[in-house]
């Protein structure tokens, strides 16, 4: 009573905290809470002060909403060796405590049933107190009930019987309290827990603890145990959880079971919302009722309701299908699925009349002995008609909206009665038109027809759609800003946590469902950090050294571009430069498969289109987006085809590169920001303005490392199975808090270190190489990194700046180039054979006739059109003009006055 007293203290100060339940003076109940279902948000929640295990929206018309504490703060009732610690005097106090507080029985009931053990993982290094029952053919059946999440899927487990079989097989678990020689109706549940739920509500239950195998020996020895009692056989109820294979499952079990010469029913618990419920999820309901002829009359109902489902589970046809639906509704004509297929049922009155009439008016002797309700029965059956309208069953999940392009979409499952069911979507169009709704159909599902009317299809689809969950949708893979969610092609992490895409391909994420519109790429991340080889790292390191280690920083950097972007407005461009057999393609390669992407290192923009580009571009978020191959060298007569690297200026700050217009009949733009990180691996360093290069960090790879020793670590990385290197994402993303605090507090200490050095002057260089130097500090939380290698990396980037600041100070070599002919050509003449100006400090040169003089002296200069660009980035001198007109001081016309050259202009030293 202790323990109840303290976990009652705790439900009630958090109640009070997240929900303002107020306890009323002088009751027992507490009120004025706010519901938290998202249609509600009335001040109507209740529950009650000895008791508040559920919160009940005090609104039982218009919502209803239940929340069960154990739900929502499952730390409280998860972790019971915490809660409820065994001692020497109570050896079983975790195991009670955990089925009367989570499971609401009573110990009376059950004392002497179980006992309280441990299990140990030895593979997770993990342990947890579990509540064991021991089976029949040996062996035992156990619940983990100390944070049981820590082990994946298995939440409880058996130990074999020593032939090797599970317990269960063949045979159901059953009650000591439970007395099979006199029971009546004897149901067949699937858990332990559900049978116990059944016994506390008067029902004589047993437990199959699985919904397969067929427990034929219980079965076998029932009969002969009322056999030999001269008993006639109780009835059999099969009440399996509602899934799929359970149900189909409960129709072979009940026709094995009357072969034997059992009476058989079936009860299938509705699942609304699509929540699991279960017997035991039942109990706890009825458990919270107040009053004790309320509490009944919902017990009587949810039995009730569940044994007509069960009805039509077992039902043989169609029609006896549709018959007992209208026996429940009465409606006239309504649709209904059987066998995954779907009917319509209409009821003919003027039939009905002529055969109650004839019924009332024969002259047979067993009609005359029908009652009034068997020959009202009799004469439904003689005019209720089913047909069928679809050789599949169709079930909208939810509603998908784009906004900006005014574009929605409804997802629907399809069912058919061989083969996987298949998910689409549809459009409003489709849903409104029954010959679209046919052939979109049929599109989708190989082999689905629906043969219904227009007005059977809004019928059908009218309830469906009716306050359908919307699902928010992102159109990239990766990291969504607006939701605090990293979402994957079949994972999403969220809050540090691990999801998975649920059975109807959407991610819930607390109050969060969402998913992702993009099929591309595809990422394959291994969630199992058991199988994450660490080891690769030291390999790594080895084959590619400090400037691989730089890279992998940044990398990581790249998975948090969003939030980096948060705090510091802008995230550096990373190039990764090489000469040929470098390692360049195994490195991205290698860091591709960190991340779970294989046979991919990147696209090259200047063979794609400007619409290709802007899609790579937007098509991730918090990922890299890797350009190859940019900077082409030339090849004699051959043009050379260069990306504009100015379109990216604005992907440093996070802007959209490339707007475009939507389809719709306003004039709204589309310009998707850039979410990602930008890697430029390719053999020639990047020929730009001033600006993009100030916003690149470059890292230079060469073969002056190649050993024989590191070609074979190179060829080890690649043979290495994704698996075990994929968990880098994993342990990076878990660590998402920790790398933005480090990001926040050092980089603003390493801006100042670098614009302290003599030579670093631009402000921008020196935070983009202070990003990465506090990459490296977080890399350190994700990686064994070590000091020795972390203090390399920090004087590797100071370097690196350093030389990034003389890069941008010094002319393109291209440039220097032409200054060195000029000079050349120029000095022939002591008038200056080029520079057309007429002052001092101004250079102006013609640069066809510079091409001109300098192919008369046979020598080599680039094509004019590269020249024509790359002269414009000059600093020394520094370009001033292009296409100057200037009053030439050597050029005279037919006049003998000066003649005006167009000329480019420089300021002369």
């Amino acid at each position: 009573m202790e323990m109840q007293e303290r976990l009652r203290a705790d439900v009630i100060q958090r109640i009070e905290r997240d929900y303002q339940l107020k306890h009323m003076p002088g009751t027992n109940y507490m009120r004025k809470g706010v519901c938290p279902a998202p249609s509600c948000g009335q001040k109507t929640l209740y529950t009650f002060y000895d008791s508040p295990w559920t919160l009940i929206c005090g609104r039982p018309e218009k919502c209803g909403h239940r929340v069960h504490v154990k739900d929502v703060y499952d730390d409280l009732f998860n972790d019971w060796s915490k809660t409820a610690p065994s001692t020497p005097d109570n050896p079983v106090a975790t195991a009670r405590a955990y089925l009367e507080f989570a499971r609401g029985f009573k110990f009376e009931l059950i004392a002497g049933w179980f006992t309280q053990e441990n299990y140990w993982d030895s593979r997770l290094n993990i342990g947890s107190a579990t509540v064991r029952f021991p089976l029949e053919k040996g062996g035992y059946w156990e619940r983990l009930i100390d944070r049981p999440d820590r082990f994946g899927k298995m939440k409880a487990r058996f130990r074999p019987t020593g032939e090797g079989l599970p317990g269960y097989k063949g045979v159901w678990w059953c009650p000591p309290s439970v007395n099979l020689s006199n029971v009546d109706e004897l149901w067949i549940t699937e858990g332990i827990f559900d049978a116990i739920a059944l016994l506390h509500n008067d029902t004589s239950a047993v437990s199959m603890m699985s919904s397969a195998p067929c427990p034929t020996d219980s079965l076998k020895a029932l009969v002969t145990l009322r056999h030999d009692a001269d008993k006639r056989l109780p009835r059999l109820v099969w009440a399996l959880d509602n899934e799929p294979v359970a149900k189909a499952n409960m129709r072979r079990w009940a026709k094995e079971a009357r072969d034997l010469g059992f009476t058989c029913k079936a009860a299938v618990i509705p699942q609304p919302n699509g929540k699991k419920v279960d017997w035991n999820d039942l109990h706890l309901r009825w458990k919270s009722i107040e009053g004790d002829d309320k509490r009944a009359e919902q017990i009587e109902r949810d039995f009730d309701e569940a044994v007509h489902h069960g009805d039509l589970l077992l039902a043989d046809s169609a029609e006896e299908k549709g018959f007992l639906i209208y026996l429940r509704d009465e409606r006239k004509e309504f649709h209904f699925s059987f066998r995954k297929r779907l009917y319509w049922f209409r009821l003919d009155l003027e039939r009905y009349d002529r055969a109650m009439g004839d019924l009332e008016s024969s002259e047979r002797h067993e009609d005359q002995l029908l009652t009034d309700e068997q020959r009202r029965y009799k004469a439904l059956r003689q005019s209720g008609s089913v047909t069928s309208i679809a050789n599949c069953n169709f079930q909208a999940l939810y509603y998908m909206r784009n906004d900006l392009t005014d574009e929605a979409w409804y997802y629907f499952r399809i069912e058919r009665p061989q083969g996987p069911a298949i998910k689409s979507t549809f459009t409003a169009k489709q849903l409104t038109s029954a010959p679209e709704f046919a052939n979109r159909l049929l599109n989708v599902s190989n082999g689905a027809m629906f043969e219904g009317s227009a007005q059977q299809l809004k019928r059908i689809l009218a309830p469906q759609l009716d306050c359908l969950k919307t699902v928010n949708t992102i159109e990239w893979i990766g990291y969504s800003r607006d939701h605090g969610a990293y979402v994957f092609n079949d994972l999403a992490f969220h809050g540090g946590k691990v999801q998975v895409r649920n059975k109807e391909d959407f991610f819930d994420l607390g109050k969060l469902s969402i998913k992702s519109q993009s099929q591309s790429p595809v990422l394959h991340i291994n969630t199992d950090l058991n199988a994450y080889n660490e080891e690769w790292f030291d390999i790594y390191w080895r084959c590619f050294g400090v400037q691989g280690l730089v890279v992998l920083a940044w990398w990581l950097g790249a998975l948090h571009a969003e939030q980096i972007r948060q705090i510091h407005k802008s995230l550096m461009f990373l190039e990764l430069v090489g000469e040929a057999g470098s390692g360049k393609t195994t490195l991205v390669e290698l860091l591709w498969k960190s991340v779970g992407r294989t046979d991919y290192e990147g696209f090259d923009p200047s063979k794609a289109t400007a619409a290709s580009r802007a899609r790579n571009f937007s098509q991730v978020s918090n990922l890299p987006v890797v350009l190859i191959e940019s900077e082409r060298e030339q090849k004699e007569g051959q043009p050379v085809k260069h990306f504009d690297w100015d379109e990216l200026k604005t992907a440093y700050n996070g802007r959209s590169v490339r707007s475009t217009g939507v389809k719709n009949n306003g004039n709204d733009t589309h310009e998707p920001p850039f979410r990602a990180a930008l890697l430029i691996a390719q053999n020639n360093p990047v020929n730009a303005s001033e600006p993009i290069l100030q916003r690149i960090c470059h890292v230079h790879l060469t073969r002056e490392h190649h050993t024989p020793e590191t070609k074979q670590y190179a060829e080890q990385l690649e043979r290495m199975p994704m698996d075990s290197i994929s968990g880098f994402l994993l342990k990076a993303l878990q660590r998402e808090a920790e790398t933005m605090r480090l990001l926040e507090e050092n980089t603003s200490g390493y801006e100042q270190e670098l614009l302290a050095q003599p030579g670093v002057r631009t402000v921008r260089i020196a935070k983009n190489h202070a990003q990465l130097r506090s990459l490296v500090d977080a890399l350190a939380g994700v990686v064994p990194l070590g000091e020795r290698r972390k203090a390399l990396a920090h004087a590797e980037i100071s370097r690196m700046a350093l030389e990034r600041q003389q890069a941008i100070n010094a002319d393109h070599p291209t440039v220097t180039e032409f200054w060195d002919l000029y000079d050349f050509l120029n000095g022939m003449d002591e008038k200056g054979a080029l520079n057309h100006a007429r002052r001092d400090g101004l250079i102006a040169v013609n640069l066809n006739e510079f091409v001109e003089m300098a192919a008369n002296k046979r020598q080599q200069i680039p094509p004019l059109s590269d020249l024509k660009r790359l002269l414009k980035t000059s600093k020394s001198p520094k370009f001033l003009e292009s296409n100057k007109p200037v009053n030439s001081a050597r050029v005279l016309d037919a006049f003998d006055k000066s003649k005006t050259i167009r000329c480019w202009a420089f300021q002369g030293v």
